[in-house]
């Protein structure tokens, strides 16, 4: 019995944990976005993310497409700028402001 509450408490506690790390990357995404992208971009983080919706976004970077597309959204984005490891963050950061995803917040 003790064997079986612990393996249900251990699978409670990896699925509650599982949105705050997307969460995390998101939040972290949004202030790269707000650091490096936007004044290249001349606009809002949400005004990028909003330029598809969740399953094009995953789509697009499952392909590896993300950085092109990234330019292709903000024409004057220098991508050797942005380190390789933020790009995870921006990416977590569209999928939750998708057009189909979180209405953000004003």
């Amino acid at each position: 019995m003790k064997k079986i509450i612990g393996i249900v408490a251990l699978a409670l506690f990896i699925t509650a944990s599982m949105p705050t790390t997307v969460t995390a990357g998101a939040t972290k995404g949004q202030k790269l976005f707000k650091k490096k992208f936007r004044k290249k971009c001349g606009f809002s983080g949400v005004r990028f993310a909003r330029n598809h919706t969740q399953d094009e976004w995953e789509e697009i970077y499952d392909e590896g497409k993300f950085q092109a597309e990234a330019k292709k959204i903000c024409p004057r984005l220098k991508l050797n700028k942005i380190k390789p490891s933020w790009w995870k963050h921006v990416y977590d950061f569209s999928v939750k402001y998708a057009s189909d995803g979180v209405v953000p917040k004003c």
